[in-house]
């Protein structure tokens, strides 16, 4: 590690530290009562902290460094769009790792996985180096701070006092200034001191880790021993014959349909697609361990190895894109028999992006590997941005209304937990199932009374959509629909694929 770090960074800036201040600041007022664009006004000073101490420090932005740090701000944009918690989850902990990659200008495999978290090796240093510069500039400039205190005081003063006057002067204004001004109590007191600490010490991280990364890039792993061609060969041909054969077999389902598959297996929709989704996910994972074991070990004796190489391992790649679609298709009919879920949606969303890997590998063999580890880093940020735009919560709830409309059994004791993303399309349900989905969402949204700040789109629409069109249904009467949406006397002619419903 002592060869990775670089030497000390220069005095801190004021800048720098009014860039701190503002994020401790800003992490107190807004942070404390949920998320929402707060994030993305707290990232700002954050943002410009690290980019003032770049500057001071002599490091200039790089392309990468741009779409690093325009993809981690982006993903904040998510918890401001959407209510359900875990795209949220993803968009924050991605655009974290994204921020810090912008920080450290990683390359390598290692530096891109370790610069992902970097930033938190700066913490400590950080805290030591924002306090000896305050320190520091504090001793020789006490008059410049103190005409500083003051005037920060006496501007406060002035918003307080005329501001008081105005709000009693006029209701709406009132009512403006209420909406917009956070809602501070001595109970929030020990919460909102913890956000300032957090909100300070991770700006001033962020500004140490900028002004001098460590140097990830650094990190080298032991090359493998070479093999020789056969040595190494054989067992990918076997593999690449293996894959061809189970695949020659898949295209009975990829080009032939459910019918076909069902006059060769026996099995219903449901079955098939249980039967195989899963192996197939793990063996879209365990390839690319393949893939990258016989990378280390490789033999490396000229051009004839890469040919070799590029011969052996290509094939496989392509051949792992079919298997890729065949457990999408497989996806597909168990959701055309069973409905759509989160999990079903995720699992289905992370086999697509393996394929987007698989095709990045792909791209490396023709071109080279130089941007590949900074590209799949690229392309899980994307994914996890798309992922969040799209409103799995929200397509879900459209694939099960539309499975309604289409006379087919949805599960109500299921949708009704979906988060506000979802109202626009449970709206479109007829009367009384409407109300007995949205009727949990309906009592969150009015026990909540959040702040502009910590409200996102997708709940404000929803709450627009239910101040128009309010759920009235007891729960008695959606007692009585049971877990198919459907009362006793109405099930004749509705699909009875329900009874057995898979939880999955």
């Amino acid at each position: 590690m002592a060869k990775l770090r670089p030497a000390a960074p220069p005095l801190i800036r004021p800048a720098v530290l009014w860039a701190a201040l503002a994020t401790a600041v800003l992490s107190a007022l807004l942070l404390g009562d949920g998320l929402g664009v707060n994030l993305l006004i707290v990232a700002v000073p954050a943002a410009l902290a690290a980019a003032f101490a770049a500057r001071a420090a002599g490091r200039r932005p790089r392309p990468w460094t741009a779409t690093w740090a325009v993809g981690g701000l982006a993903l904040l944009a998510v918890p401001a769009l959407r209510d359900a918690g875990w795209p949220t989850f993803l968009a924050v902990v991605s655009a974290f790792a994204l921020g810090s990659l912008a920080l450290h200008g990683s390359r390598s495999w290692l530096g891109v996985l370790m610069g992902s978290v970097g930033t938190l090796d700066s913490v400590v240093p950080g805290i030591r180096w924002g306090w000896r510069g305050l320190r520091e500039r504090a001793d020789g400039s006490r008059g410049r701070w103190g005409a500083a205190v003051r005037t920060t005081a006496v501007a406060l003063g002035l918003l307080v006092v005329f501001g008081t006057l105005f709000a009693g002067a006029d209701a709406n204004f009132a009512d403006l200034l209420g909406r917009l001004t956070p809602d501070v109590t001595i109970v929030d007191g020990p919460l909102r001191t913890f956000l300032f600490l957090v909100g300070l010490v991770g700006a001033l991280a962020a500004a140490r880790t900028a002004a001098a990364p460590v140097r990830w890039d650094g990190l080298t792993v032991k090359a493998g021993k070479p093999r020789g061609r056969t040595e190494w060969a054989l067992p990918l041909i076997v593999l690449d014959l293996l894959f061809a054969a189970f695949i020659t077999l898949q295209l009975v389902v990829l080009l032939g349909g459910y019918d076909k598959a069902h006059e060769e297996t026996g099995l219903n929709h449901a079955d098939y697609a249980r039967q195989g989704f899963w192996q197939l996910l793990w063996a879209t994972l365990l390839t690319l361990l393949v893939i990258a074991l016989a990378l280390r070990w490789a033999p490396r004796g000229g051009s004839r190895d890469r040919t070799l190489v590029r011969a052996v391992l290509g094939p496989l790649c392509v051949l792992t894109l079919v298997v890729v679609a065949s457990a999408l298709r497989r996806m597909d009919l168990y959701v055309a028999e069973y409905g759509l879920t989160r999990l079903r949606i995720s699992v289905a969303a992370m086999e697509l992006w393996l394929g987007v890997v698989i095709v990045l590998i792909l791209a490396a063999g023709v071109f080279g590997a130089r941007f590949l580890p900074r590209a799949i880093a690229v392309s899980a940020g994307a994914a996890v941005l798309a992922f969040g735009l799209v409103s799995p919560d929200a397509v879900v709830a459209e694939q099960n209304v539309h499975r309604f409309e289409g006379r087919r059994p949805i599960d109500l004791d299921y949708l009704k937990d979906l988060s506000a993303d979802a109202v626009p399309a449970l709206d479109k349900l007829p009367e009384p199932q409407r109300s007995c989905a949205l009727r949990v969402i309906q009592g969150e949204l009015r026990n909540t009374d959040s702040p502009w700040y910590a409200t996102s789109w997708g709940e404000a629409r929803a709450e627009e959509i239910l101040r128009k069109r309010p759920a009235t249904t007891e729960r008695r009467s959606c007692y009585a629909l049971g877990t198919d949406g459907v009362r006793e006397g109405e099930r004749d002619g509705y699909e009875q694929g329900h009874d057995d419903y898979d939880p999955y």
